[in-house]
């Protein structure tokens, strides 16, 4: 597909929550199995509108969000295992998923703000 970790495991991400959407649906579970399915696969299509983003200021912004909405799945997915709608095989294997996309978007804004940060001051 493409060299690009972070998209690549936000794709493959995406796909799994809306496998899960389709299952909660089955279940009768329409509001929570939304909420997952926007925040879900929100995360990869700001990966994907960042890599061709206008300026380094548009692809931090793109990437941020992308972090918020992956924090925002970790939150959804509390709630599905809370309310056990998700046995906690099935809970543990998403949650890791996200959180491993969370440390990645981390690790490469906290680098563009310091680059960003250095450049300004350099200046």
């Amino acid at each position: 597909m493409t060299d690009n970790v972070v998209l690549e495991k936000s794709i493959r991400f995406a796909e799994r929550i809306v496998k899960l959407n389709l299952y909660l649906k089955s279940k009768n579970e329409f509001v929570l199995s939304n909420q997952i399915l926007k925040s879900g696969t929100s995360i990869g299509a700001n990966i994907t509108e960042s890599v061709r983003a206008q300026s380094e200021a548009d692809f931090l912004t793109k990437l941020t969000i992308a972090l918020k909405e992956a924090d925002e799945t970790k939150y959804w997915l509390h709630l599905l295992i809370t309310g056990e709608y998700l046995d906690e095989k099935a809970y543990e294997s998403l949650r890791n998923d996200c959180e491993e996309i969370i440390k990645l978007l981390v690790s490469i804004t906290k680098t563009v703000k310091l680059k960003t940060d250095k450049e300004k001051s350099d200046k």
